[in-house]
């Protein structure tokens, strides 16, 4: 059982030799692909954040509606 465990330990360079093939099965994307994306993913991210800050404010007013309601009551 302990020389199971023996085989199955990989030395240091063995392991770097891993990475290094690894990585080269990467394919990283070109400039313009690169741009692309990161400035749809800007967008997406002033949209979403536009979405939160309407929401945001109209809780915020139809709280203070709701306040004022309970208080003059």
């Amino acid at each position: 059982m302990d020389e199971v465990k023996k085989s199955s330990k990989k030395s240091l360079g063995d392991t770097l030799n891993d990475f290094k093939g690894e990585f080269k099965k990467i394919i990283w994307p070109s400039r313009q692909e690169l741009v692309k994306k990161t400035i749809t993913v800007l967008i997406a991210c002033a949209i979403v954040g536009a979405i939160i800050i309407v929401f945001d404010y109209g809780f915020g007013l139809g709280l203070d509606q709701f306040t004022n309601w309970v208080i003059s009551r």
